[in-house]
């Protein structure tokens, strides 16, 4: 007697709102993909997202959801929910708020996951309570919530790294476009989004790069609208110094990532982007934790200085100095990155 096939599991994942949690969840989507290879999996993600997502191979469709920041946006979610109902059997909610889960809720999915948050009960049926000794870290957090309780509950489970895949053509037109050289490539990062207590000061980045293009170097600096003005500080008059943030689309950055032997970069989305191309790292970390959100690579060096007031996770240091990062040198950095390359150090002051 011949065996009925068993169903595919169609999956849809309520994603993160930030560019760095969005790379970090493909941890959770290879998870799946490695139990469930038939899987389908859908992600609710806001618009920006949608170039990442792209380039997860992982990700079958990218169902968008843009509502403003602090917008309820009720008519925009209930008409997502009507377009993926009877479509999916599982949902997974990364974000903890109760707004976030009411897409798969509207949407009358069946079995919806999630961590016990904002008084989610009822929107979410499979409430997993947070752990935070055992899931110190975020992408251990994204990945426990498509385990069995079980599995998670000493924190010993796998977690595939992120890869983004590169388009060659794009890359090739960009270096044209935007006149880069042949020059082996250093890229600097020096935005945050969230905030200025995890930014290295903008002359230490002009002073690495000046000693850099000194070395060889070409710099590309890379950043959203936002950073313009931090890319001219750093590139104004120094040659083969490129100022490129607002030039570029997310995809775009993805491929030029690529193609630099090494980044300098705050703790931000970009540098998980970077660890998801494979290009080796020095991550500055003052105000927020390599602990909690470590580049998810061995080809990185971590540079923190550990100072008693950090981390503290705030946007602003509430002492007003900053100390984490202006005590962290130009000189120490470049120092590692003219090193041999070496697999995950933490280099301390």
């Amino acid at each position: 007697m011949r065996q009925a096939a068993t169903p595919t599991s169609r999956i849809l994942i309520v994603g993160p709102s930030w560019v760095g949690d969005m790379v970090m969840a493909q941890s959770l989507f290879k998870s799946l993909k490695q139990r469930q290879p038939e899987c389908r999996i859908g992600v609710v993600a806001p618009g920006w997202s949608q170039p990442i997502l792209e380039r997860m191979e992982e990700v079958d469709e990218v169902a968008i959801l843009d509502v403003g920041h602090g917008e309820f946006g009720w008519g925009t979610r209930c008409a997502l929910a009507r377009r993926l109902r009877g479509r999916f059997d599982r949902a997974i909610v990364l974000p903890r708020s109760w707004k976030s889960a009411l897409v798969p809720f509207l949407a009358r999915i069946p079995r919806r996951t999630g961590y016990t948050g904002e008084q989610r009960y009822g929107v979410i049926n499979d409430r997993r309570e947070l752990d935070k000794t055992v899931l110190d870290q975020t992408v251990k957090r994204f990945v426990a919530l498509g385990l069995a309780a079980e599995e998670v509950r000493h924190g010993e489970f796998a977690i595939p790294r992120p890869r983004l895949s590169v388009d060659a053509d794009n890359l090739l037109e960009l270096r044209i476009r935007l006149g880069l050289t042949s020059r082996p490539a250093i890229g600097l990062m020096p935005g945050a989004e969230y905030g200025p207590a995890k930014q290295w000061p903008l002359g230490h980045f002009r002073e690495l790069a000046e000693r850099l293009v000194a070395e060889g170097f070409e710099i590309r600096v890379l950043g959203g609208p936002k950073d313009v003005a931090a890319g001219e500080a750093i590139a104004e008059g120094v040659a083969h110094v490129h100022n490129l943030c607002g030039q570029t689309r997310l995809a775009d950055a993805v491929d030029l990532l690529a193609d630099c032997q090494q980044v300098v970069t705050n703790d931000s989305g970009l540098m998980h982007v970077a660890a998801a191309v494979g290009t080796r790292i020095h991550a500055l970390y003052g105000s927020s934790s390599p602990g909690y959100t470590p580049p998810l690579t061995d080809s990185a060096v971590v540079h923190y200085l550990g100072l008693d007031c950090s981390p503290c996770f705030e946007r602003r240091c509430p002492l007003g100095h900053t100390n984490c990062l202006v005590q962290l040198s130009p000189q120490q950095v470049l120092a590692a990155i003219l090193a041999a390359p070496s697999p995950m150090v933490f280099a301390s002051g």
